[in-house]
């Protein structure tokens, strides 16, 4: 590492105090370096009026106003957050490019005293490594793959197989979705795609690839988010774990786990209406009569023999090579305890 210059490879070898987003709180929101706290040199409205200068005006009164404000945030910066650093503290900062936004920062900082140290090509080159290493890493794992039908409990049996001390990559928690049109949670917007695969990488990083690693049988996209081809490519060739609960138990389980939709008929029936094309017109108003009246058994039965159950057959036989002949798992309790006895089923095989 070159004095006060680090790469994206040190990122994972090199012991840095803290990591320094330096970029306006929009870009930061939108993706960033794990655990890299948010200290803007710029916020969003002053980016905006600097590259408005920049473009409308000229780069010099751009640049003259931008150091302005840029030495103000930084100088705010140091007096609300820094100030009890030791000498011996070692920031690494990175802006978009590894430009002027985290080189003024690393300027100050190294004049103070602290070994400062600015990301070379900044966010854009952690981005790169992000893509570059999705399309890779992915491929070394041996996917065991929770397939079921809907209401099976597979997302509550991959997170028990992880206390259990298994290997887990839940994408649905990851993503912010339950991966279906009734997926959407309350209050939990999803990430945006960079976020969602930043998420990913860190997790996958954590692997032991000698090990087995558990993921839920998803497709191509997870709400508005898609799972990177090496990652669904690897999974879809991985081997199957198939857990078959009756009927009326999935109907139980699913009227707990979606709970927040029985508070919230109306939300629910906003959900429904997009099935529209795919189940008619009078079956969804049906279901949305259902909701309306809290005929919730009535409504989870119909939404599983009438839309779900079908479509997870033909996708399942399509898509994941394993499913042809699964290692299948009886599932008659999806109560919490029967959830974690199943989960030390599929590990204990």
């Amino acid at each position: 590492m070159k004095l006060g210059i680090a790469s994206v490879e040190d990122l994972g070898n090199t012991s840095f105090s803290d990591i320094i987003d330096v970029r306006s709180p929009a870009e930061y929101a939108e993706d960033h370096i794990p655990g890299a706290i948010s200290c803007p040199v710029l916020n969003n409205e002053e980016r905006a009026e600097i590259g408005t200068l920049y473009k409308q005006v000229s780069p010099f009164e751009a640049k003259k106003r931008g150091a302005a404000l840029v030495a103000r945030n930084i100088a705010r910066h140091i007096e609300e957050s820094f100030l009890d650093r030791p000498k011996q503290w070692k920031p690494l900062i990175y802006c978009w490019r590894g430009g002027q936004r985290s080189g003024a920062m690393v300027t100050i900082f190294r004049s103070i005293g602290w070994s400062a140290s600015q990301l070379e090509g900044g966010y854009k080159a952690y981005r790169q490594q992000v893509v570059a290493a999705l399309a890779e890493l992915p491929r070394r794992f041996d996917f065991r793959v929770i397939c079921g039908a809907t209401g099976s409990g597979k997302s509550r049996i991959l997170q028990a197989i992880g206390r259990l001390g298994g290997q887990i990559v839940d994408l649905e928690a990851l993503a912010c979705h339950k991966g279906s049109v009734l997926g959407v949670l309350p209050d939990q917007p999803q990430p945006s795609q960079k976020m969602f695969e930043s998420q990913l990488l860190q997790s996958l990083r954590g692997l032991d690839a000698a090990r087995p690693v558990y993921v839920e049988a998803e497709s191509r996209k997870i709400g508005r988010l898609q799972v990177p081809d090496a990652m669904i490519e690897t999974m879809r060739a991985g081997c199957c774990i198939g857990v078959e609960a009756p009927r009326a138990e999935r109907v139980a389980f699913l009227l707990r786990d979606y709970d927040y939709f029985l508070s919230d008929p109306a939300w629910l029936n906003t959900r429904l209406a997009a099935l529209k094309d795919l189940r008619g017109g009078e079956t969804v108003a049906r279901w949305q009569e259902y909701a309306s009246t809290g005929r919730w058994p009535e409504l989870v039965e119909e939404l599983l023999a009438g839309h779900y159950d079908p479509l997870y057959a033909h996708s399942q036989n399509r898509n994941y090579s394993g499913f042809g002949e699964p290692r299948t798992i009886a599932a008659p309790d999806l109560s919490p305890a029967g959830i974690a006895a199943i989960a030390g089923e599929i590990l204990g095989a």
